[in-house]
């Protein structure tokens, strides 16, 4: 078991996540054909997604809508930390694609498996000069082997696909599904794709995986 697991696993401080991690990295991960596959590395999902239709842009823009007014409480970072977010990972950025920034993670969200709008399992934010947080967006996320022994096909959330990370991969997790959504933060490249080219780890003096 990694160090980020054991760090993971620790700020939950509840005995059902470390059982729900432990089963995961026995199991064998699934990848779903519906799912949009991403090995941690690389920053193009496959296959790409399709324009969305009017419908399908209703539902987008009511997601962001909700996750806006769901975390809006959380620019200030206190007090995400008091309702149970803990910073993970460091500062997550990419060679040429931008970067993810901070996550912090409720270890409690992740082990319930459940997903909720309005309830995100991780806040996101951007370091910013002088050492502050800015609130960038959230991101849902569920282990792939725990969502796959009780779904047929993988998660979405409000018509939104959520991508698989496979294993082994960065972050030293078990494969897991995600979707980030950039709900404070417009992202060229689309609402809810991984990488975000204008965010930047560079006023992050800590790690960056």
């Amino acid at each position: 078991m990694t160090t980020r697991i054991k760090t993971l696993i620790h700020k939950s401080n509840t005995s059902i996540l470390r059982l729900a991690l432990l089963s995961a990295l026995v199991l064998t991960s699934v990848c779903p054909s519906r799912a949009l596959a991403q090995d941690g590395h690389s920053h193009t999902p496959t296959p790409q997604q399709n324009e969305m239709t009017p419908d399908q842009q209703s539902g987008a823009d009511t997601l962001l809508k909700i996750v806006r007014d769901s975390t809006e409480r959380f620019k200030d970072v206190a007090v995400a930390e008091a309702a149970g977010y803990a910073l993970q990972f460091g500062c997550v950025t990419g060679d040429d694609a931008g970067a993810m920034g901070l996550h912090y993670i409720n270890g409690t969200l992740v082990n319930s498996g459940v997903l909720d709008p309005t309830r995100p399992q991780i806040v996101i934010y951007e370091p910013t000069p002088g050492g502050g947080l800015r609130l960038i967006g959230a991101d849902f996320l569920v282990l792939a082997d725990a969502w796959n022994a009780a779904h047929s096909g993988p998660p979405e959330l409000m018509g939104q696909l959520f991508h698989l990370f496979t294993s082994p991969n960065r972050f030293g997790l078990p494969a897991f599904y995600t979707l980030h959504v950039w709900a404070w933060k417009e992202n060229p490249k689309g609402a809810f794709v991984n990488w975000h080219p204008n965010v930047s780890c560079q006023s992050f003096a800590g790690e960056k995986p």
